[in-house]
């Protein structure tokens, strides 16, 4: 008998645990000891709901992440031929540019920054001449215009004018003439030969640089057609070089008289048998120049 009760009580507390438990799941117990539907109701879904929410989110998560892991690849094969498309079409563009833009840097080279520009010449400053200086050049150049002009006219003439031939001369013949010119003396030698002139063992395009004075000392050959038919030998001394260019010119007028007197009507309308002695008059004392005098003042 003992035994039996005994068992009847541990089932009596299984079944009092069993009911405890059941009452803490179902919710709140009221001041009598009973559970109320309604506020079980309300405080039962917060309990059910935060289980479903987390793992909803977790596995909104990974739903996510594994979509966008899914559409990575995607990603990648669509973008990758266009990557290497736009890789190809860089690697084109460069070799066709410079075949076509090599030239134009070529031509850019070349040119020359400012060849396109005209020069500006400035002038120094020179120092303001007076009004005689002035006149002073005004006539030099009036007078080398003059001269120009002459040889030009003469030159022309020449080729016209030597119409007559040479007179023969025989070996080892000399004819001797003296020209001058200002203050300048030539002693002139004329010699059969092959036009060779010398003036102070000098050739005349060393010895008479500018072209104005050695035409000007061959005028009589250009004119009796004696040019590259005789040898002239030249001594000449005194004056400047303008003034021996006409000594020299008047004495191989002179010499071409003694070889063919007929050259002479030819020679002296043109001025070569004249002998020109203009000389700048020298200054005298008292005076600012030959003849100018200072001004006179009364007080």
């Amino acid at each position: 008998m003992d035994d039996e009760q005994k068992k009847d009580e541990t089932t009596e507390g299984q079944d009092e645990g069993a009911q405890d438990q059941g009452d803490r799941a179902a919710g709140p117990v009221s001041d009598s000891g009973l559970s109320l539907p309604g506020e079980s109701s309300e405080s039962s879904p917060p309990a059910a709901e935060a289980p479903e929410q987390e793992p909803s989110e977790e596995g909104g998560g990974d739903e996510g992440s594994s979509e966008e892991v899914a559409e990575d690849p995607v990603a990648e094969e669509v973008t990758a031929p266009e990557a290497d498309q736009e890789v190809v079409e860089e690697a084109e563009e460069p070799a066709q540019e410079p075949k076509a833009e090599a030239p134009k840097a070529e031509e850019k080279k070349d040119v020359i920054p400012g060849a396109d520009l005209e020069p500006i010449l400035v002038e120094p400053d020179k120092p303001e001449l007076s009004a005689e200086e002035k006149a002073r050049l005004e006539a030099e150049e009036e007078e080398k215009a003059r001269r120009e002009a002459e040889l030009a006219a003469t030159e022309e003439t020449d080729s016209a004018a030597a119409s007559r031939a040479p007179a023969k001369m025989e070996k080892g013949a000399r004819f001797l003439a003296t020209g001058k010119r200002k203050s300048a003396i030539a002693r002139v030698t004329i010699l059969p030969g092959n036009g060779k002139i010398e003036v102070n063992k000098r050739d005349l395009a060393e010895f008479f640089p500018r072209p104005l004075h050695q035409t000007m000392a061959k005028q009589p050959l250009a004119v009796s057609g004696y040019e590259g038919n005789v040898d002239i030998r030249v001594r000449v001394h005194g004056g400047g070089i303008s003034g021996q260019a006409g000594a020299v010119r008047h004495g191989i007028a002179r010499a071409l008289t003694e070889i063919d007197s007929e050259l002479r009507g030819d020679l002296k309308r043109r001025g070569f048998l004249t002998r020109d002695a203009r000389v700048k008059e020298r200054r005298k004392a008292g005076l600012k120049k030959a003849r100018k005098r200072p001004q006179f003042s009364k007080r």
